[in-house]
This record gives structure tokens, sequence and C-alpha cells, in this order.
């Protein structure tokens, strides 16, 4: 029994879908907090079947917390995190702020669970595009290397978070009423239209999004000499990733020894019906735990038989953020049971 389960940042989407999955997975707590900004304080949320009002944050919330998953951005995470471990708390954190810290293991439960055992305190969940993309291609790579990974991303606005996805909604309905499109979350119209990843481009060209996902995955993977290049692209979806991904491995694999391993994947479903052109689709995949994978085919530029193309869609609020949180504590407390 968890004495005391905190969720800072409960009322952003990844909060509230927090909130949902320690309901569904009926999660052992005696106490539940939940925190977020002082904005948001006196909302009130239900957990379990009973109605949680909502605090602001302090630096002294965290007396008395076993467990607390973080998801209000880098720079809480930064100054709470710490207080929380030095208050005694195991912080599960969804921000970047920690994830390519070597003493923090970044981790996604079904590949590299086994990293929990050397955590000092804080656990850092991955960036979501690397985990939906991570879940199809680490079955695959435990049993034929990847020698090189091309990935081509197609990421929802929920990835920006509540309001991004409100924008949507908004900029939707005042483009099919003839009205111009007006941004404010993110820099261009995302209603009908689609641009690069909405962060700071680096002198290399890569956008922060691109480089997080080389970069944890290389970290995830144990394999810090991994060939891996990222594009990645923000389009008007409500929610869910879709990934197109280009495998190179290191040795001949066909694609039905490619749907045989994911068809026996933890966490992955196939979705690959080629006779009704029915492939992972955001719309499917969203509400869903795990990740849908199909349109898997050889790679004809690659004559020697070591290319796999394959297409990916994940919940970027479940999989992709919360429920790896929740699969991390579940983890952690299975270890102490």
């Amino acid at each position: 029994m968890v004495n005391h389960l905190a969720i800072v940042g409960a009322t952003g989407a990844v909060g509230r879908e927090a909130c949902k999955l320690v309901s569904e997975r009926k999660l052992p707590f005696r106490r539940v907090s939940l925190w977020a900004s002082a904005r948001s304080a006196g909302a009130r949320l239900t957990v379990s079947g009973a109605e949680v009002a909502v605090q602001e944050l302090t630096d002294r919330s965290f007396e008395g917390v076993d467990y607390a998953i973080f998801s209000a951005g880098g720079e809480r995470s930064r100054h709470f995190a710490p207080l929380a471990v030095r208050a005694g708390a195991v912080v599960i954190d969804n921000s970047s702020c920690f994830r390519m810290q070597d003493d923090v293991p970044l981790v996604i439960p079904e590949i590299n669970g086994a990293d929990l055992q050397h955590h000092r305190g804080i656990i850092a969940v991955p960036n979501c595009t690397a985990i939906v993309m991570a879940m199809a291609v680490w079955p695959l790579h435990c049993v034929n290397r990847v020698r090189r990974l091309v990935v081509s991303t197609y990421q929802a606005t929920s990835g920006a978070g509540a309001a991004a996805m409100e924008e949507l909604r908004t900029q939707t309905a005042e483009v099919l009423a003839g009205r111009p499109a007006r941004p404010s979350v993110f820099p261009h119209p995302i209603a009908f239209n689609l641009f690069s990843h909405n962060t700071a481009v680096g002198p290399d060209g890569y956008n922060q999004e691109e480089r997080k996902v080389i970069e944890e995955t290389r970290k995830i993977f144990h394999a810090p000499d991994l060939a891996i290049t990222a594009t990645c692209i923000r389009v008007p979806v409500l929610r869910a990733h879709s990934e197109s991904v280009n495998l190179t491995f290191e040795r001949r694999i066909t694609p039905e020894e490619v749907r045989e391993i994911l068809g026996r994947a933890p966490g992955v479903t196939l979705v690959d019906d080629r006779e009704a052109n029915r492939f992972p689709m955001p719309l499917e995949a969203s509400g869903r735990d795990e990740c849908l994978v199909g349109r898997i085919r050889q790679d004809v530029s690659q004559p020697d038989g070591r290319g796999i193309d394959l297409f990916v869609a994940g919940d970027q609020l479940r999989k992709g953020a919360a429920l790896n949180a929740i699969q991390i504590l579940e983890r952690l407390l299975a270890s102490r049971a």
C-alpha cells in the first residue's frame, strides 16, 4: 500500500491522464495529493472515485510523500524535484530536465526497467516521441541489432499541452467559418497545416525535439553509437503521435520475421492489413495503452535485405507520458513487495 502519492501538475493534460490511470489501474494508496500552480488551486478532480482538491505547490508540499509524479514542466521540476527527494519522496519526472543526467535512469519499463535499481531519488520519463518509436524498434533490436534508424514524425498537439489542443479546436472552427486562424500557443497556424516542430533549431540544423529523440534513444538502448537521425513535424491531430521508421539491421531480416517478433512484443499491437489498406492511425491509437505498428515492408533501396520500413502510432498522453510514469511506479511498488 502506497502511503502517500502526489501528482504535480495535476490539472494539465498529462496530469489529468495520470489521475485517470491511478483509478483505472487501481493503484494502492492511502492518500493522494494533487498539486498545481496558484491559478489552478481549488479545482477538484476525481481520483479512484473520490473528489480531491488541487492545492498550490510550495517548497513544503512534500512532507510525508512517498512517490511524486511530476508533469509540470522543466522549470518546476528543476526547482521542486530535489526538494521532494530531500523530503524522502521518489520522483518520477515527465519533463526533459533530468533525462540526460548520468545519475538519473531514463526508463521505459518494457525496455530498460532494470535501470530503476540505480535511481537516486529521481527517475526520468523519456520524450513521448522517443517512447512511441522505441516500443516498436526495441523488440527487433533485441533479435537483430539495429545499425541505423531514420525516423520522420507526425506529432499531435497534445505534445504541447491542453492549451495547444484547444488551439487546434478553435482554429479549425475559425477556418471552417471563413476566418483566419490566429496562433497563440504555436508559432504558426495548426489547423489544416503542418510545420517543423516548435522547438529551437541548433547550429547543426536539428531542433531540440529531434535531438531528444536521438540522444534519449541511445541512452535507453544503452547504444551510444547507434546511428539515428530524426525529422520532427507538428500536425493537426489532437492526440497520438505517428512515426515513419526506416531501419537498417546487422543481418538480413524479412517482413514476416518482423511481424512475428512484434506480434509477441509487450505493449505493441500489430495493425498491418495490406488487403484492407488498414494500418496504424492516431485516431485509433488515441486512448489506448499499446502502440500500434504496421506498414511493415522490405526497404527496396537496401538490396542486401537488411532494411525494413514500418509505421507506428501511440497515444502521447498515455504511453508517451502518463502511462509510462505509472508503469514505473508499479515496478517500484512491485520491487518493495
